[in-house]
């Protein structure tokens, strides 16, 4: 008889082989455990109610700058996407861009293209390239497929919680509380937190591209994140970096000054020069 333990590697092995999708932006084979067709209904949903509960900023030269720049960005990943083979892909997104009243310095963008800017992160984001590094930032995570994946590694993950307690079933239960720990630690750290931050560094590689295609010198992107780095230095609230979902500002900084040749030279293919 098979146990219950090689059943559940068994399909484990199998989400993996036939639940994986290639992604124009990073060329690289994802898991997709769960379809777009499931999550972008459920996001747009969401974020309708999110708007519906918090106070939506119309109206000013600030939501207007958020509308056009996000438009910007929508465009050069069309572009980008157009002159890649790509034409369509984005057929299945709903674009909105709003600002939103809050001190929180953040913004993100949810599956399918719904995107918020908190108004804290204006004084830090200053103009229009430092709005459309932040934009292009959070506009890459969708483009990448981040939140699907997420998602996949999150059934993974649970997945991977169900075989450990199966292979320690017979044990005491102090054994299985260890071994439930031991899991959880290093699925966490080992896991999970590196595959968040390799997410945000992506997100940072394509956005400074679209940034650039939108006319936007990706210079700028690094002089945003030092003044965010001031702020997090100022507030104290950045974690070690090997706890937290994020690269440090040092990190990230250093990796978007590597990246800065390479997205002028893909905004040159689309007419744009820098100098």
């Amino acid at each position: 008889m098979i146990s219950n333990k090689k059943v559940i590697g068994f399909l484990l092995i199998l989400s993996v082989i036939y639940s994986c999708a290639k992604n124009p932006f990073t060329g690289k084979s994802t898991l997709a455990l769960v379809p777009n067709s499931e999550i972008l209904p459920t996001a747009f949903q969401q974020y309708s109610q999110f708007l519906s509960e918090n106070k939506v900023i119309v109206g000013t030269s600030d939501a207007k700058s958020v509308e056009l720049v996000g438009k910007k960005i929508k465009d050069a990943a069309e572009k980008w996407l157009n002159a890649n083979g790509y034409e369509g892909y984005l057929k299945d997104y709903q674009w909105e861009y709003k600002l939103v009243n809050s001190k929180d310095v953040n913004a993100w963008c949810m599956p399918g293209g719904k995107i918020v800017v908190y108004s804290g992160i204006l004084p830090i984001t200053k103009d229009e390239a430092g709005l459309a590094t932040v934009l292009g930032h959070e506009v890459s995570h969708a483009l990448a497929n981040h939140g699907q994946q997420r998602m996949s590694a999150g059934l993974l993950q649970q997945l991977g919680a169900a075989g450990v307690g199966v292979a320690v079933g017979s044990k005491s239960e102090q054994t299985q509380q260890i071994a439930m720990t031991a899991y959880g630690a290093a699925t966490q750290y080992g896991g999970m937190l590196p595959f968040s931050r390799s997410h945000e560094s992506e997100a940072d590689k394509i956005g400074l591209t679209l940034m650039a295609i939108a006319g936007y010198n990706p210079e700028q992107a690094v002089v945003f994140w030092e003044r965010m780095a001031a702020n997090s230095a100022a507030s104290g609230k950045a974690p070690p970096e090997f706890a937290s979902t994020h690269p440090s500002d040092a990190t990230r900084i250093a990796d978007l000054k590597a990246l800065i040749p390479q997205a002028k030279a893909e905004a040159v293919k689309f007419g744009v020069n820098f100098k």
